[in-house]
């Protein structure tokens, strides 16, 4: 199977494209993931010398999904998510939604951000996957490498960027969808935008509920977003959002380790303002912003033992204020700068089940960063060739100065290629569990951080219609946290290292009006185990399109997959197929169908929880 795996992606991968929506400029042209657009906050992603992946709107609404990191996982060469069922990913003991990079994520060392704003909770440090909703959605930038030099710590192995939708045109607009299926799986979502001269509004909601297709697997989940964007000026716009998520996971355990009773219960929010300017020869702005939640946990308890007594409680914050100006000073120089100040932390305590107000295990707890960051690029031979360096200085309360610097190289022999080269350095400071909670708190803990060597091809043909790239990097990880036992005793201790290497190949091909193809491949090599970072991963879709119907069906292949079973590893194929009936009316209807797992694979991406066979979606959604 994995020959014919490998010999279906030599034969097919020059037709196949990867689907990024960045570009639309012709109906039939299909571009990679990598393109260049304006980024909203920090700097254009056209001056970083690092591979950049743009998944678009309609790729996200094509997929049907309402999580955003399936979607990722698809179309993201290199880019891998942990799974443990059907839905929700939770957040205590046993929960899944670990984003790797290039076998770089495991510990928060991807940063996960809206809009800018950086989403992880303030005590563990972890990732928010269950937050990371498709709803409301306008497209996704994906760095593939260490993003500190912009974001700081927990950008190590790279940083993924949602960008919320804003209305452009005059007028309401919005759509509503439900959808119904496999194990009572409900999913509701509206979005609608306004916008009236200067001022626009953007307002989406979803609700997802399920009874999961293991015993005491039922999830729900409730997303509010609103925006607010006013302009001042031709040149000022300022505006304001927010972003609230409530969700219930219930977690049965694992086959050979089951459990009684373990649920998480999360409320998470975010809120930001802003201030942004465009001029003919600079743009940026300022920031402000908040990310909070609570948590209530029960652990659970094994099948035949006595039922916990206390319940887990912990709340958190993330705030802070960024400034960031992008210059042009002279002919094909562009400068860009910014400060940051964040501010995090978090409580967390036991109660008493049978007596709430009896706590036990309290801990409070915070930290500080400051940082200051320049990048220049300077274009030679009317753009042809790119020059990029900065650097940033970051200072932490606990852990002191560290220096981040980042240098490439862009060089475009033709209006449709481009070759890159970078270097750049990611890390990640120790989270407050890490500093001080539990028996292997050290408090003199120092960030742990990487080096990145990365070279990236892109072409274009067929005026656009084929697509192809190519990419090859080494990542050297240093002072990684572990626990040692120290003096008879387990502490945490910079003493871990690895090496990642590889390489990735995407390509796109528009054959006509109506048939798309697309692939994407990554190879990892690793010399360490490294959970849930599979050595190869094949993911290719091809689509039709005959007039108000489409269809597609995708291949999602994974081989070498260390999943925690200490005795092998996981190697699967997976089957999936979507479809769609456009009536253009004068509020344009589409029904919607997808099935997952065609072939009814059996596999596990976590030892111990497998995941579903065949599952089946249908709804209806409603354009106005």
């Amino acid at each position: 199977m994995r020959k014919f795996h490998f010999i279906l992606l030599t034969a097919c991968l020059l037709p196949f494209q990867a689907h990024a929506e960045a570009e639309e400029s012709f109906p039939d042209t299909i571009s990679l993931n990598e393109v260049f657009v304006n980024a909203p906050y920090k700097t254009d992603v056209e001056l970083t010398p690092l591979d950049v992946s743009i998944v678009g709107a309609k790729e996200i609404d094509k997929s049907t999904e309402s999580s955003l990191l399936p979607i990722l996982m698809t179309k993201v060469p290199g880019l891998f998510v942990s799974e443990r069922g059907f839905a929700g990913y939770g957040v205590s003991g046993g929960a899944a939604g670990t984003v790797n990079i290039r076998g770089v994520g495991g510990g928060n060392k991807v940063l996960f951000l809206i809009d800018g704003q950086p989403q992880w909770a303030g005590i563990f440090g972890h990732s928010l996957p269950d937050t990371y909703v498709a709803n409301g959605v306008e497209r996704v930038e994906i760095v593939k490498g260490p993003s500190s030099l912009l974001y700081g710590s927990n950008a190590m192995g790279g940083s993924v960027n949602i960008i919320t939708r804003h209305q452009g045109d005059e007028g309401a607009s919005g759509k509503a969808r439900a959808m119904f299926g496999s194990f009572t799986t409900q999913k509701f979502n509206l979005s609608t935008g306004y916008r009236k001269g200067r001022f626009s509004m953007n307002a989406a909601a979803q609700l997802d509920r399920s009874n999961g297709y293991r015993e005491r697997s039922e999830f729900w989940l409730a997303n509010e977003f609103l925006q607010l964007r006013y302009n001042l000026s031709p040149h000022w716009s300022v505006g304001a959002n927010t972003d609230m998520t409530q969700s219930k996971a219930n977690n049965p355990g694992t086959s050979q380790a089951p459990l009684l009773s373990m649920w998480t219960k999360i409320f998470r929010g975010t809120a930001s303002a802003f201030a942004n300017n465009t001029y003919d020869n600079m743009h940026g702005g300022i920031q402000g912003f908040i990310n909070w939640g609570a948590h209530t946990i029960d652990d659970g308890y094994a099948p035949g033992a006595d039922p916990t007594d206390y319940l887990f409680h912990s709340t958190d914050y993330n705030m802070g204020v960024t400034i960031f100006e992008t210059f042009k000073p002279w002919q094909g120089n562009d400068l860009s700068a910014g400060l940051d100040f964040l501010h995090w932390g978090g409580h967390s305590w036991n109660t008493a089940k049978e007596n709430p107000a009896q706590k036990s295990a309290d801990f409070k707890e915070c930290e500080n960063e400051v940082a200051g960051y320049v990048m220049m690029q300077q274009g030679f031979f009317s753009g042809k060739f790119s020059v990029n360096g900065g650097v940033r200085l970051q200072h932490g309360s606990q852990y002191g100065n560290v220096w981040v610097p980042q240098a490439g190289l862009i060089y475009r022999p033709t209006d449709a290629s481009h070759i890159k080269f970078s270097f750049s350095k990611g890390f990640r400071a120790p989270n407050l569990r890490e500093l001080y909670l539990y028996a292997p708190a050290n408090p003199d803990l120092k960030p742990e951080y990487m080096l990145n060597y990365e070279l990236s091809y892109s072409q274009a043909l067929l005026d656009g219609r084929l697509n192809l790239g190519a990419a090859l990097y080494f990542i050297d990880g240093k002072d990684m946290i572990q626990v040692q036992m120290i003096d008879g005793r387990p502490k945490n201790m910079n003493v871990g290292k690895f090496i990642n290497k590889g390489f990735e190949l995407e390509a796109g091909f528009a054959l006509n009006d109506l048939w798309t193809l697309s692939a994407n491949y990554a190879y990892l090599h690793t010399d360490n185990t490294t959970i849930y970072a599979p050595k190869n991963k094949l993911d290719a879709e091809i689509s039709y399109h005959p007039g108000p119907f489409e269809f597609s069906l995708e291949d999602s292949s994974v081989w070498s997959l260390h999943n925690g079973n200490p005795d092998a590893t996981e190697d699967y194929t997976l089957l999936n197929f979507r479809a769609s009936y456009t009536y253009n009316a004068k509020v344009p209807v589409t029904l919607l169908v997808k099935v997952d797992n065609i072939t009814n694979k059996h596999y596990e991406v976590v030892y111990g929880c497998p995941m579903p066979g065949t599952t089946i979606m249908g709804g209806v959604e409603f354009k106005f």
